[in-house]
């Protein structure tokens, strides 16, 4: 085989990419819910990329594989990165290095991921080039391998011609250039159809197959030859190039002809043997002129010569055949194989994102708004379900149904009474619900000391710098704490308001506990108790026993027994109902620039909850036709019914012990979201205190070093004098000043506080933002269904506004404030 062309690698230029990374991720791509530390990957990245472009690569297949993971995790950052975003000076130098020459730039520096990835693109293909052109042809593992990289490194060139000016925007290097790409795709074609050829030769295929790819093959190097000689790009290629290009362009059409004539030796068609052979003679010749090598393809020269003299040998003495003009020959089918192969989505064999948990921080802000909206969803129709439940259960004890259907006798316990006692006592009875509701006070009163020790941390740092202002006037430079607190105060305002409807709740809790206090007291004593206390009807009530009212309110039980039951599938299918929506956004984000996170949210809710919405519906408008129908059969079975006082008497405690149970189940499911509320709030707030905290710390850090300076200004302005300072002294008579001491852990002030964990102390789980799961979704215990979010990690309030500078003072402060 001809000698193979490779083509060169771009060149590149050192870069710091760990620092721009860094500091571009955690400031822009790190929130509270994604606080990762991302410097090990990004110093694997970094590796990866040096080894990638100034590793010196032996000529095999694995050395790809070091340049495939690299472009792949780039592909992968650009995904979550938008490529302008990322500040780094990539400079790359021309990969034939002819800028001078060809009047274009040498190197070009771009501030881009999308032009990185183009470049090693670029240096992946031309890789491939130089690997497949280090194969051998006399094996067929080599010659495979060959034709792979080849047609692989076509499509890469192809599609750099269609993407590059998107990516770069601005005028690239020569070997960039579009026309530039798409001469070198064709080369890479030609070469990969060349290699086909050389398999057909080395696997013995027809004589009149090897002719038909060595036509197209000819084909291929016409087309590469023609825009090799383009004056815009004839400067920029190695000087050998278009003569090796000719040379081969000559060469298979040579071979196209000698293949031909072995198919008229078999036809014994030696007319047309003669000239093909006559005509292959010249196009090796020709071969080796233009390529500047005398030994071109002179094995096929040599064959095709002896072939000559034997068939005119034949001819002269055996056939006679008139030898045609070759211009008059028939053309030679032509056998395309080699093609541009795509650039697949992933090139490295075991592709692991560094970068895998990174999502821009415009997609963890849709995908909070999109938990706000599922949640508000999820909150509005387990509220329906619920308090339509808690309807139909104050119906039925009105009614003191089931448990009138199974009292006929009038003298024991209904099952379904007993059957509540031993629930309510298997649930800690009334005296679970009492040791609940004592925890209750303490909860608040802890939420409540450490907002109140927040709250007096700001008003003492105000304080201080408002009087120091008056004594300083304007020599009081630093920006005022009212500017630089507003989102503390709002957040403290918020917390506030959060800790007085909590309060409010409770208070429910408390005055439905009373209400309800002997029923449950009842049902968690024994069953002896609890029939002494449930007073006789008397006899008579046998004979409704089997009404048809009965059986019709029989049958209506077992209809609100299956509503419930569905309502506790529906609830559990609700709450489980997920979806992955941080893929959704990506793609979004990726493919717009921007998320438009109202339609896509709107859109996925409704496939997700349109469903289940609607059963909740249905679940509804069944009830209601229930309810009616329970209450007109109630009314016959009332009417059949006998008995006088006793059996009204009886019936009156009946309804007050379902209540009671009730109630009890309510109460339970409130106490425990209440006391999981407060402990949420808790960590909350703890947080909130810890970073006021840092703030207080950072001002009086701030205060003392402003202090030192106009001190020490004063002093030489009036001969060593300092103005009564309190608590300044030992600055003002000019002694070295050590930092203060960092605070301890904010606390409360009581001595409650002192137990305050810094997290609570189960894992509670918490909607998006850190927010408290709701607590009371019933209209019994309305606690707060909002949390404001916590604030950023980052926060800092100097942001907000102004920062007077202090010279060596000022650094100080900012490295205390950071």
């Amino acid at each position: 085989m001809a000698e193979v062309l490779a083509v060169p690698l771009k060149k590149p230029s050192e870069v710091d990419i760990v620092k721009p990374l860094k500091n571009l991720i955690s400031s822009s791509y790190s929130t509270t819910d994604n606080p990762q530390d991302y410097g090990e990957a990004i110093n694997e990245f970094n590796k990866l990329r040096t080894n990638a472009i100034w590793r010196v690569f032996e000529k095999y297949e694995s050395s790809l594989e070091i340049v495939y993971s690299y472009y792949d995790q780039l592909c992968a950052l650009e995904g979550k990165i938008p490529s302008h975003e990322v500040q780094i000076p990539f400079k790359w130098k021309d990969a034939f290095d002819k800028g001078s020459i060809f009047g274009g730039r040498i190197s070009l520096t771009v501030s881009s991921l999308a032009y990185e990835k183009v470049c090693i693109l670029f240096n992946i293909a031309a890789l491939q080039s130089s690997v497949a052109a280090a194969q051998s042809i006399e094996n067929d593992d080599g010659l495979k391998l060959a034709a792979k990289l080849f047609q692989q490194a076509a499509g890469i060139f192809s599609h750099l011609k269609g993407t590059v000016m998107l990516a770069i925007q601005q005028e690239p290097t020569p070997d960039l250039n579009p026309e530039t790409l798409g001469a070198l795709s064709a080369l890479m074609l030609a070469q990969g159809q060349e290699i086909f050829v050389q398999k057909a030769i080395h696997d013995k295929m027809k004589d009149a197959v090897i002719a038909k790819l060595s036509s197209q093959c000819e084909e291929l190097y016409v087309e590469v030859l023609k825009q090799f000689q383009k004056e815009l790009l004839r400067p920029l290629w190695d000087k050998d190039w278009i003569p090796t290009v000719a040379g081969k362009q000559a060469a298979y059409h040579g071979l196209t002809e000698y293949y031909q004539s072995l198919v008229c030796k078999a036809n014994k068609s030696v007319g047309e043997e003669i000239a093909r052979l006559e005509h292959a003679l010249e196009l090796f010749k020709a071969a080796q002129q233009r390529s500047g090598k005398p030994s071109y393809f002179q094995d096929y020269a040599n064959k095709a010569q002896r072939n000559l003299t034997e068939a005119k040998k034949d001819n002269d003495f055996i056939y006679h055949e008139r030898i045609p003009d070759v211009k008059s020959l028939p053309t030679v089918g032509k056998a395309m194989l080699a093609k541009s192969l795509p650039v697949p989505e992933r090139l490295s064999q075991n592709f692991k994102d560094l970068f895998e948990e990174l999502v821009p921080v415009t997609v963890h802000q849709a995908m909070t708004a999109y938990d706000g909206r599922k949640t508000e969803i999820l909150n509005t129709e387990i509220m329906k379900l619920r308090e339509s439940t808690q309807f139909l259960n104050s119906v039925l004890a009105s009614l003191n149904l089931p448990a009138a259907l199974e009292d006929m006798s009038g003298n024991s316990l209904p099952q379904s009474l007993v059957d509540k006692a031993v629930s309510v006592r298997s649930n800690g009875g009334i005296q679970e619900l009492e040791r609940m509701m004592r925890e209750l006070p303490d909860l608040l009163q802890r939420n409540k000391e450490i907002l109140d020790e927040t709250e007096r941390m700001t008003r003492n740092e105000k304080e201080s710098d408002d009087q120091l202002r008056e004594q300083f006037k304007e020599r009081w430079t630093r920006t005022p704490s009212d500017k630089l607190t507003e989102t503390f105060h709002a957040n403290m305002a918020k917390y506030r308001e959060i800790i007085n409807n909590a309060m409010q709740a409770d208070k429910l809790i408390r005055d439905k506990f009373e209400s309800h206090h002997r029923g449950i007291e009842l049902l968690s004593k024994g069953p002896d108790d609890l029939l002494a206390f449930v007073p006789s009807a008397g006899p008579g009530g046998n004979n409704v026993k089997n009404s048809s009212a009965v059986h019709q309110l029989r049958k209506l039980m077992e209809d609100v027994e299956t509503i419930k039951a569905e309502r506790d599938t529906i609830e559990c299918e609700l709450k489980s109902a997920t979806v992955d929506m941080k893929s959704t956004f990506l793609n979004a984000l990726a493919q717009d620039g921007a998320i438009n996170e109202q339609a896509i949210s709107v859109e996925s809710l409704g496939r997700v909850f349109g469903p289940l919405q609607r059963q909740v519906k249905e679940s509804l408008q069944k009830q209601e036709a229930l309810v009616v129908d329970i209450q007109a059969q109630n009314t016959e079975f009332c009417k059949e019914k006998s008995g006088a006082g006793a059996a009204a008497n009886r019936e009156a405690v009946l309804k007050e012990l379902a209540a009671a149970y009730d109630a009890f189940n309510e109460l339970k499911g409130n106490l425990s979201e209440g006391t999981k509320f407060y402990n949420d709030l808790t960590q909350i707030l703890v947080t909130f205190q810890n970073k006021i905290s840092d703030y207080c710390f950072a001002r009086k850090t701030e205060k003392e070093e402003l202090m030192k300076d106009l001190t020490q200004s004063i002093g030489r302005q009036t001969f060593g004098a300092t103005p009564a300072v309190p608590g300044h002294h030992a600055q003002a008579q000019g002694g070295k000043k050590e930092p203060p001491p960092r605070p301890p852990p904010p606390t409360a002030t009581s001595s409650s506080a002192a137990s305050v964990p810094t997290q609570p102390a189960l894992p509670y789980p918490t909607y998006p933002q850190g927010m408290p799961v709701p607590y009371g979704a019933t209209p019994a215990a309305p606690y707060p269904t909002y949390m404001p979010p916590l604030l950023p990690a980052s926060y800092n309030p100097y942001s907000t506004a102004p920062y007077p500078q202090q010279g060596e003072s000022s650094t100080q402060q900012q490295c205390c404030v950071s």
